[in-house]
């Protein structure tokens, strides 16, 4: 028996009564067939609605041709009469999201002539995938016309054309449709085939807020949020930058200049830091030369630090050098030889000492959860063999 969807007659239609065709039980549930509906189901890139149906929680929706099944986490009795009640700011918020990325969609496809080949309404953010490439600077281009459409709160028609009207229009589709097809056009904008749930004027989208765009496969990848998701995170991204401004007493339009001359700063200091490490690893070395296999053990080396300052013994002493800087769980490592091969050596460190690590037969560098006890005994055991 065909199942009533009310979410095509009035998709602002929030709640409605329903007799229980069926209710059959699942392992993920109870699968429940009602004779109307106001819950949508998957499709079209739109998510199911969520929501209650009496006391039932419903989980998920789907449509097997002319039948909705509800996916529900206790059973109703068939018979009886159910009163069902949508999620609707879940509802409003994927209308929204399904309108937005029409808008976008339909002005790429005029001003390019790229496709629409993939579109997902994920959790955090909607991607839309097109068939040729956007940079950054178009995407805000494509951007600033889709919140120009919004503001000119363009109605949305939704219709069914017959077989010979629609030969006569152009109109955007991703698959060859059999059967009836259902048309939804915002004006100029866009005329696309599709089976989801729209607002009644582009006004209601509030803003559409394109994130990114991304190489992906032969085209781009662009993410995308409308009306109040697109309005928390600018929000988001507002006090960001409100505490960035603070925090370098920077004026808010101004942090990203900021931001890279501290940068450049801070580039300065690290290649001067790096120098005077240098001076002070070969005075070190030079206090140590002709020592066999010395072991050191350094506060705050970084991985870099530790590598150049193993590198400054090396030209100074003999044998096995080792150099470790403490770290929150144990020692970071760097350990050289200008004779002979640390592989072997390294690997019973590692196996001894909770270590990883590697690198060439002369140089390796990794860390080890150990103390620095159990590291210097682990050297003089080496030594004594």
């Amino acid at each position: 028996m065909a199942t009533e969807k009310l979410y095509y007659t009035d998709p602002y239609l929030k709640e409605a009564d329903a007799t229980v065709l069926s209710c059959t039980e699942g392992k993920d549930g109870y699968t429940v067939l009602l004779d109307r509906t106001v819950f949508y189901p998957t499709g079209g890139g739109q998510p199911h609605d969520t929501g209650l149906l009496g006391e039932a929680k419903v989980l998920d929706v789907r449509d097997q041709g002319d039948e909705v099944f509800h996916l529900c986490d206790r059973p109703l009795e068939v018979g009886s009469k159910v009163h069902g009640v949508i999620d609707w700011d879940r509802r409003f918020m994927l209308m929204q999201h399904h309108s937005g990325e029409q808008l976008v969609s339909g002005i790429v496809h005029s001003r390019f002539g790229y496709d629409n080949v993939g579109f997902h309404m994920g959790s955090d953010v909607i991607t839309i995938d097109f068939s040729g490439e956007l940079d950054y600077p178009t995407l805000m281009e494509i951007e600033a016309a889709a919140n120009e459409a919004v503001y000119r709160n363009i109605p949305c028609h939704i219709f069914y054309p017959d077989r010979e009207t629609l030969k006569a229009l152009s109109y955007r589709s991703k698959k060859e449709i059999e059967g009836q097809v259902r048309l939804v056009q915002f004006a100029e904008i866009d005329l696309c085939a599709c089976c989801g749930l729209h607002v009644a004027h582009s006004g209601e989208i509030g803003l559409v807020k394109l994130l990114s765009t991304t190489k992906f496969h032969n085209g781009s990848r662009v993410e995308l949020l409308c009306g109040g998701k697109a309005l928390e995170w600018l929000n988001t991204v507002n006090e960001q930058n409100r505490q960035i401004s603070a925090l370098l007493s920077a004026k808010p339009d101004k942090t990203a200049d900021y931001v890279r001359r501290q940068g450049e700063e801070l580039s300065r200091c690290k290649l001067r830091c790096a120098s005077l490490e240098n001076q002070l690893f070969a005075l070190k070395a030079e206090t140590l030369r002709g020592h066999n296999s010395p072991l050191l053990f350094e506060e705050g080396l970084s991985p870099d630090s530790t590598r150049r300052l193993c590198d400054a013994l090396l030209q100074s002493a003999t044998g096995i050098c080792a150099v470790f800087s403490k770290k929150e769980d144990g020692y970071s490592y760097a350990i050289g030889t200008l004779s002979g091969d640390l592989r072997s050596f390294v690997k019973e460190l590692n196996a001894a000492l909770q270590g990883r690590g590697g690198g060439k037969p002369g140089f390796v560098q990794g860390s080890v959860c150990a103390t620095e006890e159990e590291i210097r005994l682990f050297f003089e055991k080496a030594q004594n063999r």
